[in-house]
């Protein structure tokens, strides 16, 4: 057994659910263990916890906690894991979490494995994690009295197990240093439709599309679908789409249920970001692009032909 701590935060009024995932692989660690979360966020929900498996959440209640600060965080999450001897610490492996979970660990001087997508019990603990952008897959001991990780996105499926947590809420110490980095501000993102993050289903173009307007068809498709709109790092930079859209390992990654890529090479940085998606539907005009290998279906053919053939199928058979 193993004495748990899972760092657990909120994101648009629920909890953030990369943090449930890790929640998963931290209670499977702790083996029967004591399962201890510091929740940051809305406070109503941290009860919720219980029925994934954790046994006390310790909420966090501070001001300067109300915009992301993460050194006020990582100190808070520090100090908690040495009171409560935690002998693991776990976190979302998302930008944000592996921000916190690094900060964390170089407070204690401990290492830190990111982005892990499982790991084995054990003295040493050993994990496996993604490298080099989700190519590579590295198995490595954390030799430490205390091993931090973090759980890459949608590499571990979050599962309730049942029960309920007590809750204890504190206000943590902080002072000038702890906040010398934080939010003051945020503007908001463009964004309509399906979010790109939870969307069930996501069409997204690349350079193959070739100018901002070239975008038409996947937007006509996505709207067809119900679907979110992604576009490759190549089209961010070419400034057709914005960064919010892009898709991979410097963008967001996705786990839909149906992911088609129209007129993307598939870079490995790309393919990073859509490790999760359950299947792939790839279009391109060249039948060697390294897409082609990670697509469950493929079509080749110039995609400004292809998806307005397919929405046109779509409307057909809807009578529209």
């Amino acid at each position: 057994m193993a004495t748990v701590v899972i760092l657990v935060t909120t994101a648009d009024g629920a909890i953030d659910r990369v943090a449930l995932q890790a929640t998963t692989l931290g209670v499977s660690l702790a083996a029967g263990g004591p399962v201890h979360a510091l929740f940051i966020g809305e406070a109503a929900l941290a009860p919720d916890l219980g029925a994934w498996g954790v046994t006390e959440v310790h909420v966090a209640d501070h001001p300067a906690l109300a915009t992301f600060a993460p050194d006020a965080i990582a100190g808070i999450l520090a100090d908690l894991a040495a009171n409560l001897g935690a002998d693991i610490v776990v976190g979302a492996g998302t930008e944000s979490g592996n921000t916190l979970m690094a900060r964390a660990a170089a407070r204690a001087g401990l290492p830190f494995a990111a982005n892990c997508i499982a790991a084995t019990p054990g003295d040493p603990l050993v994990v496996t994690r993604q490298r080099w952008g989700g190519s590579l897959l590295e198995q490595a001991a954390i030799h430490s009295s205390r091993a931090t990780l973090s759980v890459a996105p949608h590499a571990v499926p979050a599962v309730v197990t049942g029960g309920t947590a007590t809750v204890t809420t504190f206000t943590p110490t902080l002072d000038d240093a702890d906040l010398a980095v934080r939010v003051v501000g945020r503007i908001p993102a463009p964004v309509a439709g399906v979010s790109l993050a939870e969307a069930k289903v996501v069409v997204t173009g690349g350079r193959g599309a070739g100018s901002a307007q070239g975008f038409g068809p996947v937007v006509e498709l996505a709207d067809l679908l119900g679907a979110a709109v992604g576009c490759s790092r190549a089209v961010t930079i070419s400034g057709w789409r914005p960064h919010t859209d892009q898709v991979g390992q410097t963008g967001t990654k996705i786990a839909p249920d149906l992911y088609i890529l129209a007129g993307v090479s598939g870079a490995t940085q790309h393919m990073a970001g859509c490790k999760g998606a359950k299947a792939i539907l790839a279009i391109n005009k060249d039948a060697d692009a390294p897409v082609m290998a990670a697509a469950d279906y493929a079509i080749i053919g110039d995609m400004h032909e292809i998806l307005p053939a397919i929405s046109a199928e779509i409307r057909r058979r809807r009578g529209t």
